[in-house]
């Protein structure tokens, strides 16, 4: 029974799952199938049912709006959005939820979602009234939190093949960070981080141009230095056709 003195509002989850896809940083995002926003594209959420806690209505969420699995992904939460005015329905408060994997499949709509598919990230940032409630916010959001997860630890290389060159992890950063990168400063930074990468005394098979050094993953899980993103990083911008935002 709902107590009179007890404010009147509902929780809600969205998740903001990002991946590299045709070199370029994408997340998954629905088409609503109701009001509000019908039509309009979405992060996968919705309403927490009263049997269950927050976690499990993110996985239950992202399974009925994708088909994908939750557990599979290693979310987990970035921060909570309660805007009074964010969802036209009353009040609202959304916990959002965030991802960052490589290899993701392609998702299978059902639920409130109309459809499913994954949507370059900086198309949809450079068009912040086209998404539905406050999700370009959360979606900033969590594009910043993914970016600053590759400074500080050894995420990046998981988007790698089990061995690789420093100039294929430099280009999981650069599409990550939407900038381009110095190569000399990189692999010197990348190099020194002590358990980042571990040589694994092969070289890249002669195509015309000198052979590269090939790496694999070392045991580190962060990074000590941090890999900071150079001070052009913010001002310059490629987005998935090319074109630059500033």
């Amino acid at each position: 029974m709902t107590r009179p003195d007890v404010p009147c509002s509902a929780v809600a989850v969205d998740l903001a799952v990002l991946t590299v896809r045709d070199r370029c940083l994408h997340v998954l995002v629905v088409v609503r199938a109701k009001r509000p926003h019908q039509g309009r594209l979405a992060l996968p959420g919705g309403f927490l049912e009263p049997d269950e806690d927050l976690d499990q209505a993110a996985h239950r969420e992202l399974a009925e709006e994708t088909g994908l699995d939750a557990a599979d992904l290693n979310v987990h939460q970035l921060r909570s959005y309660g805007a009074p005015d964010r969802d036209p329905r009353g009040r609202v408060v959304s916990v959002c939820y965030v991802a960052l994997m490589p290899d993701l499949p392609l998702p299978i709509a059902g639920g409130d979602a109309r459809a499913a598919d994954w949507a370059p990230v900086e198309q949809l940032l450079a068009e912040p009234d086209q998404r539905a409630f406050d999700h370009h916010l959360l979606l900033t959001d969590a594009v910043e939190h993914a970016r600053d997860r590759l400074s500080h630890t050894t995420l990046a290389t998981t988007f790698c093949p089990p061995e690789f060159t420093i100039a294929q992890l430099r280009e999981v950063y650069e599409i990550v960070w939407g900038t381009q990168l110095d190569p000399s400063n990189f692999h010197r930074k990348v190099t020194g981080a002590p358990g980042f990468l571990v040589p694994t005394g092969g070289r890249t098979a002669g195509t015309g141009g000198r052979p590269a050094t090939l790496h694999r993953a070392g045991p580190a899980t962060r990074l000590h230095p941090a890999i900071l993103r150079e001070p052009h990083s913010e001002q310059h911008t490629k987005g998935a056709t090319g074109h630059e935002y500033r």
